[in-house]
């Protein structure tokens, strides 16, 4: 678009031609769509003083990219004249551990926005990073921490001791000694990665809902570390009943004839001897498992004939209730049948339950966080 003589016609000619439909004859342009931009004007215009020349930039839309520091629709509406889209830069942080923070926090139109410095998380993967992976120290989840590490195991710690503070605190308030309370840290869906900081803590007791998980994970890390003790606290199949003698040390799901007959054939088969506790539906839920409060004697009666060590009670409340009743009535069961071990309380609940005579408290949140 060029007159005779080969010079650049004035931006009023530019439109004039847009706003006929083009030199060609071509259907009217709507200026949205103008395909001109500043870096088409000839460079020695003076464009703060030039007054076509930003009548013709206003009329002119950018293009239709998202600019950093412009909230919503604002990202795609053009500069006013006068006015430069800030950008919001970031640099990489000093060290790996630093957060990444804004060199040019603007706002909207220039304005300063006010803006938390927020660290990155670093991904936690199980394997070891690359050499080009550990390059780029400033870009998330392209350094991998190892499967754990000291730091790990140092959080673990603190949740542990603030678990057990807690325990402590309660069971001082029911006038109990602290030691008659065992905490069983409850590991179901956690990776073996998420367990050895806990164990390096100083946990021994962990416990798992399901039999074929804890086959996946918990030979190995027994292996490491011998004086573990593992409870199965969800609901157990008569056909893996060998496969749960063979790993647990203590099951608190016991809560049909069936299974009591299951696992005493799977200990004479095995040679090993487990603790049980009878599992009370005490809030009468059809949808959990467990016995009725009423079949409790017939229970006891059937695991002590099949040589089953049973040691107490177990139950779960109802969800979203007060848990205080029920726990007392578990504990009012356990003393009509002559038990002195109640496994009940868990993160939500567990001061409660040693404070009404809980032996074992099975904690997983608490510990391990929400899953």
């Amino acid at each position: 678009m060029t007159d005779e003589i080969g010079k650049t016609p004035a931006p009023d000619a530019i439109l004039a031609r847009m706003a006929v439909g083009g030199e060609n004859g071509r259907d009217q342009q709507k200026l949205s769509a103008c395909p001109f931009r500043r870096s088409h004007f000839p460079q020695r215009m003076d464009r703060a003083s030039d007054g076509a020349f930003v009548a013709a930039m206003a009329s002119i839309r950018p293009p239709a990219s998202r600019k950093a520091g412009r909230p919503g629709q604002q990202q795609y509406m053009p500069v006013f004249p006068g006015k430069r889209a800030k950008t919001l830069k970031q640099r990489a942080p000093r060290s790996r551990w630093g957060p990444i923070m804004a060199e040019n926090d603007a706002g909207p139109l220039g304005q300063r926005a006010r803006r938390i410095d927020q660290t990155v998380a670093q991904a936690l993967i199980s394997h070891q990073p690359e050499m080009w992976q550990q390059a780029g120290w400033g870009k998330v989840a392209l350094w991998h921490r190892r499967p754990y590490s000291a730091a790990m195991t140092n959080d673990a710690k603190h949740r542990l001791n603030d678990v057990r503070a807690e325990m402590a605190k309660a069971a001082k308030t029911a006038s109990r000694d602290p030691a008659d309370t065992d905490l069983i840290a409850i590991s179901k869906t956690q990776e073996a990665e998420a367990i050895r900081p806990l164990i390096a803590a100083g946990q021994r007791q962990f416990g798992e809902n399901r039999v074929q998980e804890a086959q996946g994970k918990w030979p190995a890390l027994i292996a490491e570390t011998p004086d573990i003790v593992l409870h199965l606290v969800g609901q157990l199949q008569s056909n893996k009943a060998e496969d749960a003698v063979r790993l647990f040390d203590v099951i608190h799901s016991v809560d049909r004839v069936s299974l009591i007959d299951a696992l005493g054939k799977a200990q004479a088969k095995t040679g090993r001897a487990l603790r049980y506790f009878v599992q009370v539906n005490i809030g009468a839920e059809e949808q959990k498992g467990g016995c009725a409060a009423t079949e409790v004697p017939a229970l006891l009666a059937a695991g002590r004939a099949a040589g089953l060590d049973v040691v107490g009670l177990m139950a779960v409340p109802p969800a979203e209730t007060e848990a205080a009743p029920y726990f007392a009535l578990l504990a009012k069961i356990a003393r009509d049948n002559g038990l002195t071990q109640l496994s009940m309380g868990m993160s939500g609940d567990f001061e409660a339950a040693i404070m009404l005579g809980a032996t074992q408290v099975r904690i997983g949140t608490a510990l391990f966080g929400a899953r």
